[in-house]
C-alpha cells in the first residue's frame, strides 16, 4: 500500500535549501548568514529562519557564537587528519563484522549515486556516499558504534563538499566505491580492512593534496 506523503513545512523545506548549499559548496565555509538576510531572499519570516538555522546547528552543517550570525564551520585539513584518525577504527570494526555480506542499503546507495546525472548538484553525490558508509555501520548492528559514527557526520559531509576538486567525474568516485564494496563481500578479512583503510586514506589524501597547494 502506497503511503500518503507528508507535507513538508515550511521551515523544513527553508532547512532542505540551505543544506543543499551549504554541502554543494555554494555557501563557503566562513560564510555568516543573517537571519534578516535570508528571510528577505526567501520571503518568509525571521521566527522561520531562526528555526531552520537551528536544525542546521542541530546537524553540524552550521554554527553559532553569542552576539554572532550562524556561520559555515570550516573543515581544515588538520580537522580532515584528525577525522580519518577517529574514522578509521571504526570502519575496520564495520569491515570486520560485515566480511563476505553483501550490504542491499549500500548497493541501492552506490546505484543512485552512479544514475546521478552529470549536471546534478554535488550535494546529491554527498547524500549518497554518507548514505552508503552508513548502511555498512548500520549493518554491523551495533547501536554504540552507530552512535559513535554518527557524531563525526556533519564534519564528514562538510569535509566532502571539499572531495568536489578532487572527484570532478563522479565515475571515479563510484568505481573506488564498487571496489570498496566488492572487497567487503569478497573478502577474504585481511583484504576488506586494507580496501577500506585504502579508501579512506587515498580519497581524503587526494583532498589534502590538493588544497596543499591552492
Amino acid at each position: 500500500m502506497t503511503l500518503p506523503l507528508r507535507p513538508v513545512s515550511t521551515v523544513g523545506a527553508l532547512a532542505d535549501a540551505l543544506r543543499s548549499r551549504v554541502l554543494s559548496g555554494e555557501i563557503p565555509p566562513g560564510t555568516a548568514l543573517p537571519e534578516q538576510e535570508i528571510a528577505a531572499s526567501y520571503g518568509v519570516a525571521r521566527p522561520t529562519v531562526r528555526e531552520a538555522l537551528a536544525s542546521l546547528v542541530h546537524e553540524g552543517l552550521l554554527r553559532r557564537e553569542r552576539n554572532r550570525s550562524a556561520y559555515v564551520p570550516e573543515v581544515t585539513l588538520s580537522d580532515l587528519e584528525d577525522l580519518m584518525y577517529v574514522r578509521r577504527p571504526l570502519e575496520d570494526l564495520m569491515a570486520r563484522a560485515v566480511i563476505g555480506r553483501t550490504v542491499p542499503e549500500a548497493e541501492a546507495a552506490l546505484r543512485r549515486m552512479a544514475a546521478l546525472p552529470g549536471e546534478a548538484p554535488w550535494s546529491e553525490t554527498v547524500a549518497e556516499h554518507m548514505a552508503l558508509h552508513q548502511a555498512l555501520i548500520e549493518a554491523v548492528g551495533s547501536p554504540r558504534l552507530e552512535r559513535l559514527y554518527g557524531v563525526l557526520a556533519a564534519e564528514t559531509r562538510l569535509g566532502l563538499v571539499r572531495l568536489r576538486e578532487v572527484y570532478q567525474d563522479r565515475d571515479v568516485l563510484v568505481a573506488e566505491h564498487r571496489d570498496l564494496l566488492d572487497a567487503i563481500a569478497n573478502g577474504p578479512e585481511e583484504a576488506a580492512r586494507a580496501a577500506v583503510a585504502a579508501h579512506l586514506g587515498h580519497s581524503w589524501g587526494g583532498a589534502t593534496r590538493v588544497h596543499r597547494h591552492l
